[in-house]
């Protein structure tokens, strides 16, 4: 294994998923928590990479700001979403 302290176990990267999984907004979680989570991750890794600069590292780390969420349309939009499918399509009487 590398001796460089950037690079992460298995185990630390095996746990970060699992933590995305159950905070996710997406998945139901707390926008603001996940966020949260994303920074402090960060952090630690800028922390990790000051130590041993590595070349085109400087400006690239993302803010809190870039990270974005949506959620899919559910419920009557699927249903208007087919009615207007099915009245645009071709009747199939020949």
């Amino acid at each position: 294994m590398s001796s460089d302290p950037t690079t992460r176990t298995r185990a630390e990267r095996s746990a970060f998923r699992a933590w995305v999984r159950t905070h996710h907004p997406d998945v139901g979680g707390d926008h603001a928590e996940f966020v949260a989570g994303l920074e402090r991750m960060r952090a630690g890794r800028e922390v990790a990479s000051a130590r041993t600069p590595s070349p085109g590292a400087a400006g690239s780390a993302a803010r809190a700001d870039d990270v974005s969420t949506f959620r899919r349309r559910g419920g009557l939009w699927l249903l208007i979403r087919w009615w207007r499918r099915m009245r645009r399509r071709e009747p199939r009487v020949r």
